[in-house]
């Protein structure tokens, strides 16, 4: 068995997440049936990280073990793309340490949230339709409180696995992209389930002045889900970025 790395894009509406679960299609799963129809035999993967249902992925990073060792990567990589269909793209094979892991492993994940501020018919599926109003300079005031939080139990999905809400933001910020478009980034070691969403819905009330950046910081400070914003719409939220200390910078698939 030789261990690598798959490096894939994926839209998430055809999808119930990532995760492999009964009688519903997910992106694993789809994936894993691949390879065990090219090798003949169960092949199972590990992601980077489960998202959620309708949540995209420009860049995911899963390990595998391959039966024998891939001596020939674009034809293994055209047998992959033939089967899991139009939805899901795999575009590189890395070849990485035999005890390499594709969570565990990696130091930063990077995700995009995408609004715009006029009607598209082209972009609605793949970003928030935001108010012209929202106030985008306030906004980045709130984001920069995230890079001093370590506690993000007033983001994290209630009644969720995880064994610790401590996560550590390097940067949280919203960008210009176009004359209507805007992009959340945040970076982090990790992230908690539902918890982009979440801090993007807290920040968008602060954008509609519903909560001001003291009000903002409450929130936080309560450790309480309930006391946080809406969940953002899930068509708008992108996976972008995974790094890792035995890979070079990898490129994302361009976003929508």
């Amino acid at each position: 068995m030789t261990r690598y790395f798959m490096q894939l894009a994926y839209r998430g509406a055809p999808f119930h997440g990532w995760q492999s679960q009964p009688n519903a299609v997910s992106v694993q799963s789809t994936i894993e049936r691949a390879l065990s129809l090219i090798y003949r035999q169960p092949v199972p993967i590990v992601g980077a990280g489960r998202t959620d249902t309708g949540v995209n992925a420009s860049m995911m990073l899963a390990h595998f073990d391959a039966p024998l060792a891939v001596e020939d990567k674009p034809a293994l990589l055209r047998s992959i793309n033939s089967i899991v269909g139009k939805d899901i793209a795999v575009s590189h094979i890395h070849d990485v340490p035999q005890d390499a892991h594709a969570r565990f492993d990696a130091t930063s994940r990077t995700y995009h949230y995408h609004a715009i501020t006029s009607k598209s018919p082209f972009l609605y599926t793949t970003a928030w339709n935001a108010s012209p109003s929202l106030d985008f300079d306030l906004m980045n005031e709130a984001g920069k409180m995230l890079l001093d939080v370590e506690d993000f139990t007033s983001f994290a999905k209630l009644h969720s696995d995880a064994k610790t809400n401590i996560c550590h933001v390097t940067e949280a910020r919203w960008e210009r992209i176009g004359e209507d478009r805007w992009c959340f980034v945040i970076t982090a070691d990790r992230f908690l389930r539902n918890m982009v969403r979440a801090v993007v819905g807290t920040l968008v009330d602060v954008g509609r002045h519903k909560l001001t950046l003291d009000g903002f910081r409450a929130v936080i400070d309560k450790k309480d889900r309930c006391a946080a914003g809406t969940s953002m719409p899930a068509q708008a939220l992108f996976l972008h970025n995974i790094t890792y200390p035995y890979l070079p910078p990898l490129t994302p698939a361009t976003e929508p």
